[in-house]
């Protein structure tokens, strides 16, 4: 495989919130490998604003066939093919659909792990390690990292960066202001969704009795989440006796990052928010039930997570077909203990 000075590399990023900013690591190490290289990164539809503002890519380019058949995937590599010459493709999903997508475009030299149909599919294939297991449960930072490795990039460090432009900071604020909250006032976000699915989710009652403590110590609790999880955001507020901020499906996914980087601490399930505030520092409470913590073990200084200890866990289940007893098990008031700790307020 040359890749001598290659000028057009496309990158499969992956198609989860958390998992694309647990990439930059691996995009991080493939600029500083190719600074001269014009780099494409595909998400899928949605995604494009969790990089903004990023150095490490040149271009998002929207992955708009994901999950709509064949037909639409071929149309959208067909297009591709026209857009540029990729010298080299670096697939991150193990799916067959994104290495088909990147043949489809004309990619040469496509990286990505072995195993499975759609490994015939790559021109170099990266053998996976046998400590990682057939659940390939290693933090998602290292499974990017070995990917970049194999075309020969040096590590950079392994830990997340975000950015904001000041157009996103700026909306942030304003919207920020027309609630009521000054530039230093000091912000919690609660963020009760999991795209994953509803075995993620705290209890909406647990972040109400959260978000209710912490406004009666006059911390401002804003409630984050997307469109779709408007109703369960609508249902914490509802258990709350004090109305919070309801942010949910009001910020582009670039602006809720931008509030992210702004807040003082983030209660949330283990989902994207929770890697958005450890790409800035920002402290996190963090519940984990159905899923372990061997795929998302770096970059924990800034998180505490909470547990429970049932043999049940971690099933990978989107639905508990049981009493979802690995979320209901945490209790509120260690929570609102920590975030006091955090803060810096009287318990």
């Amino acid at each position: 495989m040359d890749l001598s000075a290659p000028l057009d590399i496309l990158v499969r990023g992956p198609n989860w919130v958390g998992d694309v900013v647990m990439a930059t690591p691996g995009l991080r190490a493939l600029r500083a490998e190719f600074p001269d290289a014009r780099i494409h990164l595909q998400l899928r539809t949605g995604l494009e604003g969790l990089l903004s503002a990023c150095p490490f890519v040149d271009e998002v380019i929207p992955v708009h066939s994901y999950h709509l058949g064949a037909a639409a995937l071929m149309r959208e590599g067909l297009a591709l093919r026209r857009h540029s010459r990729f010298e080299l493709g670096i697939c991150i999903p193990d799916s067959f659909s994104s290495a088909m997508l990147m043949r489809l475009a004309g990619s040469r030299n496509i990286v990505g792990y072995d195993g499975g149909i759609r490994a015939a599919l790559l021109h170099h294939r990266v053998p996976v390690p046998a400590a990682w297991g057939a659940r390939k449960l290693v933090a998602r930072e290292r499974f990017v990292l070995g990917l970049m490795e194999a075309v020969g990039c040096k590590e950079r460090g392994t830990h997340l960066e975000l950015f904001t432009s000041p157009g996103e900071d700026h909306q942030v604020e304003t919207v920020l202001r027309r609630h009521g909250v000054a530039t230093n006032d000091p912000l919690v976000v609660l963020a009760p969704g999991a795209s994953f699915g509803p075995s993620k989710c705290w209890p909406a009652t647990s972040y109400a009795r959260v978000g209710d403590a912490l406004m009666k110590a006059s911390v401002r609790v804003v409630l984050l989440g997307a469109a779709s999880e408007a109703a369960l955001t609508s249902k914490v507020a509802e258990a709350m006796s004090q109305r919070p901020i309801d942010l949910a499906g009001v910020l582009s996914l670039a602006e809720a990052k931008a509030l992210v980087r702004r807040t003082s601490l983030v209660i949330c399930n283990d989902a994207g928010a929770r890697h958005l505030a450890t790409a800035f520092g920002v402290p996190s409470t963090v519940f984990m039930g159905p899923t372990s913590l061997a795929k998302t073990n770096l970059n924990l200084d800034p998180v505490v997570v909470l547990e429970t200890d049932h043999d049940c866990r971690p099933c990978y289940k989107r639905n508990c077909p049981i009493d979802h007893r690995c979320m209901t098990g945490i209790d509120p008031a260690r929570v609102i203990r920590l975030a006091k700790t955090t803060l810096g307020l009287a318990s």
